[in-house]
């Protein structure tokens, strides 16, 4: 990938501020109405990049999982975690969302001594972090993070697709597309469907 921008700007500030194991951090699947929300902590071995990888809405569904096999075997080490459509019911997506990535990081094998988190606000941690707006196109390590998220909630949609293939969660992973829309219409939810979500589509 040509670097029109230094990619690891914001891994190298805190390299030269005395952290070692610095995790970028991205969460995928906030705005569907049905699964959970997915966020992934990558910690990249220093002065890497990935060719290839970018924000993962940037990317086709081909390359984004071509690349989700590179950046594991790359990392230092990775971890993807949920929040599911239940804590989402209970702490609503703002913060299910938060807890999904307080688990992703708190789940790298090797611990994480700061966290750069994609988006406006952070997640309650125990170790230094910063948020950084548009982070999946300007950091190496949480364009990473948004390919494992995305990744691993589009294999769960497939999944939920052989589940309930009335609904085409393979095509739409969950957005609340017209075909979606018309399912939950025609067929009414499935237990994969986030209640708080729904409101606004009516029979």
């Amino acid at each position: 990938m040509k670097n029109d921008f230094n990619w690891l700007e914001y891994e190298h500030n805190a390299i030269s501020r005395g952290y070692h194991a610095v995790c970028g951090v991205d969460e995928a699947g906030r705005g569907p109405l049905a699964g959970p929300v997915c966020a992934a902590a990558v910690i990249l071995p220093p002065n890497t990049t990935i060719d290839g990888v970018n924000d993962s809405k940037k990317l086709s569904e081909k390359k984004r999982e071509m690349l989700f096999e590179v950046i594991k075997e790359q990392s230092v080490s990775y971890s993807i975690a949920f929040a599911s459509v239940e804590e989402i019911e209970e702490m609503n997506i703002l913060n299910a969302t938060m807890l999904a990535m307080k688990r992703a990081i708190e789940g790298l094998d090797v611990k994480a001594d700061y966290a750069m988190i994609d988006g406006n606000r952070l997640p309650n941690l125990e170790i230094p972090a910063e948020y950084i707006i548009k982070g999946d196109a300007k950091s190496m390590s949480i364009a990473c993070a948004s390919i494992l998220a995305k990744v691993s909630r589009d294999r769960l949609c497939y999944k939920y697709a052989e589940e309930y293939p009335q609904y085409g969660f393979d095509k739409h992973k969950g957005y609340g597309t017209k075909l979606h829309r018309e399912a939950i219409i025609e067929y009414g939810p499935c237990p994969y469907h986030r209640m708080s979500f729904l409101k606004k589509i009516k029979k």
